[in-house]
């Protein structure tokens, strides 16, 4: 009988428990948002890699390029990177709202985040760069990591999940 519980508790919990899996957006959809990324990030996306990691806290956000030697790409990838820090750290998300649109999921949530909620920093990686966010407003958290699902979502072909990552490790890219 106590087995019978437990197997209908753990099946109505896995009913109930929502799957968070990024599907890639549809061809259509990738060739948009990759026409319109071409007018908003200088880096080539054939020769770059976004990969985008949840943690604890909210996420990493990584662009590096396929060819570590490739110092033009990396040149890029940070100075739009570097760019885009700022902006976000002002809540000027415009440059994602013009790629992915508006009603782009979490996009709304961090637009109205005030200063200093969300913990915005910059970093250059041997080949590329990395954002990291962090805050411990929950549902800041859930804005990122939706946000981060649209992405992985919408530039398929050019992006990948990282791991999820507990804030007290370092991560490190492959």
């Amino acid at each position: 009988m106590n087995k019978l519980l437990i197997a209908s508790f753990l099946l109505a919990l896995f009913i109930a428990t929502p799957i968070h899996a990024e599907e890639k957006a549809d061809e259509k959809r990738l060739d948009e948002v990759a026409e319109r990324g071409a007018h908003v990030m200088p880096f080539d996306l054939e020769k770059t890699t976004h990969i985008f990691s949840k943690t604890d806290t909210g996420g990493i956000q990584q662009v590096i390029a396929k060819d570590k030697s490739d110092t033009e790409q990396i040149g890029l990838i940070r100075s739009h990177l570097s760019g885009i820090t700022e902006e976000f750290k002002h809540g000027n998300f415009s440059n994602p709202e013009k790629i992915h649109g508006a009603s782009m999921p979490g996009l709304a949530e961090l637009k109205t985040a005030k200063a200093g909620q969300i913990k915005i920093e910059y970093k250059e990686l041997p080949d590329g760069a990395e954002i990291t966010y962090s805050t411990h407003i929950q549902k800041l958290k859930l804005a990122i990591h939706q946000w981060f699902d649209a992405q992985l979502s919408d530039h398929a072909r050019h992006a990948v999940p990282g791991g999820h990552h507990h804030d007290s490790i370092h991560h490190n890219h492959k």
